[in-house]
């Protein structure tokens, strides 16, 4: 019995006063966990798909998935097979969401500007796609089809050459046949938008693949996907040799801010949308009111036993914590010093207080807002900075899959207007050949006339 008791007792998320003094960076800390440790496993598999390729994606396909893969690319006859377990309803859904996810990202394209800062000196930018992109999509446990709606369709938008798709393959003991198929939602997604080369290899292999090419898997020039510390310390591995990557998404994060206004049972119902996530979630909740801080702990116990992944949000919410403010000043200090990648303002002022978040993935305005929205049919990206990235790094859009390219074009007039300007800046600097790739061409130009 006290062992029991105990263990409810682990599960409760810690309640803490706000004040001034306390060292909110300290307490907001997310879980933490061995690093060292973690990267040698992690650049095991890294250096062995980089040395041995397909091989060693079998190897650890096999050892990690429980899979003994023949093929590792997705076949014509995998994908017309999986669309026969994908119900009505769901592709109804995933189109309404396509069609929303679209409609956000095709507005980000921008035309070129040209400028002319100068009379005859011409300067404008230009959105260049990335030619190989690689995605990873999550697979296990939560098949997350959803994130290759956001995924694909920017890269789409943008106009990327080769989109690469890795997804875990299905175990063989959970497989509808054989066992070591890709998740039936994520291949009929891929086909919908038009994506088919789509490869079973999950994990940190899968990274690797990507990153390093393999006779079977071609090198992507960016990798894009959220996955669990072993993919984000794989993908932080990989920017060390030169591959570009998205952003260092880890684990899935929530911080709700509720005043006396917002319904307990939606403030728990969105705590608990993330912490079923995994594990190494967090949820943090900000109230000004504890009368309703204790009405959304009895709504998350109550909704967390319907719940089939309850286990795993109990571990989440060890974790997790309830902050108790005065106001909204005090809320917008927490959260802004969190930087959540999710942020979902439940308060009468919330459409003032969204003007004031300056640190946040993406914000949820008002109690019709749940965060489920957004992760699959709202039109934004759910593919967000977490773990304080949020301070410096934005979510996925159609920018992150092209280069900025500037151009610019000066005629002799222009050059003649600038030509002293340059000259004088590179001589101050030492930089003589500077000066003179400039010098030459205006002394030309004076003969010339």
């Amino acid at each position: 019995m006290a062992r029991s008791h105990r263990m409810h007792q682990n599960r409760k998320m810690q309640t803490i006063k706000y004040s001034k003094n306390k060292n909110w960076e300290e307490i907001l800390q997310r879980p933490a966990f061995d690093s060292s440790s973690l990267e040698k496993k992690v650049k095991k598999i890294l250096d062995a798909v980089k040395n041995k390729g397909d091989k060693a994606v079998r190897k650890f396909t096999e050892e990690f998935d429980g899979v003994k893969l023949k093929n590792i690319l997705v076949s014509d006859e995998e994908f017309s097979e999986a669309e026969k377990y994908v119900s009505e309803e769901l592709r109804n859904a995933i189109l309404v969401a396509k069609n929303n996810i679209e409609k956000f990202h095709a507005a980000q394209l921008q035309s070129p500007e040209n400028i002319e800062t100068m009379p005859g000196v011409k300067c404008w930018r230009k959105n260049v796609a990335i030619e190989k992109v690689g995605l990873y999509i999550p697979g296990g446990t939560a098949p997350l089809f959803s994130t290759l709606l956001m995924l694909g369709i920017p890269a789409m938008i943008a106009g990327c050459k080769k989109i690469i798709v890795c997804s875990p393959p299905t175990p063989l003991s959970l497989g509808r046949g054989a066992g070591g198929e890709v998740n039936p939602a994520i291949l009929y997604t891929a086909k919908l938008l038009g994506i088919r080369e789509v490869y079973k290899i999950g994990g940190v292999q899968a990274i690797a693949a990507m990153a390093y090419g393999t006779k079977t898997v071609p090198a992507a020039y960016k990798i894009f996907g959220p996955g669990n510390q072993f993919i984000t310390c794989a993908k932080q591995l990989i920017q060390k040799d030169g591959i570009a990557i998205d952003m260092p998404a880890g684990p899935s994060e929530v911080a709700v801010y509720a005043d006396e206004t917002a319904n307990a049972s939606f403030v728990a119902a969105d705590l608990l949308s993330q912490a079923e996530h995994g594990a190494d979630s967090q949820v943090i909740l900000l109230t000004n009111s504890t009368d309703l801080s204790r009405k959304i702990k009895i709504e998350i116990k109550k909704q967390l036993e319907k719940l089939p992944r309850k286990e795993v949000a109990k571990k989440a919410l060890e974790k997790s914590k309830i902050i108790i403010v005065k106001n909204d000043d005090e809320a917008l200090e927490v959260l802004n010093a969190y930087a959540p990648e999710h942020l979902i303002l439940s308060c009468k002022n919330a459409n003032v207080l969204a003007e004031q978040v300056i640190n946040a993935g993406s914000v949820f305005i008002g109690n019709y807002s749940p965060e489920s929205v957004g992760d699959y049919a709202s039109g934004t990206n759910h593919t967000l900075p977490t773990n304080g990235y949020a301070k410096s790094y934005s979510g996925v859009s159609v920018d992150s899959f092209v280069k900025k390219i500037t151009f610019q074009e000066l005629s002799r007039e222009g050059l003649t207007e600038i030509g002293k300007i340059v000259e004088t800046m590179a001589e101050a600097e030492g930089l003589r050949a500077h000066a003179n790739a400039v010098r030459v061409r205006t002394n030309e130009i004076e003969v010339r006339s």
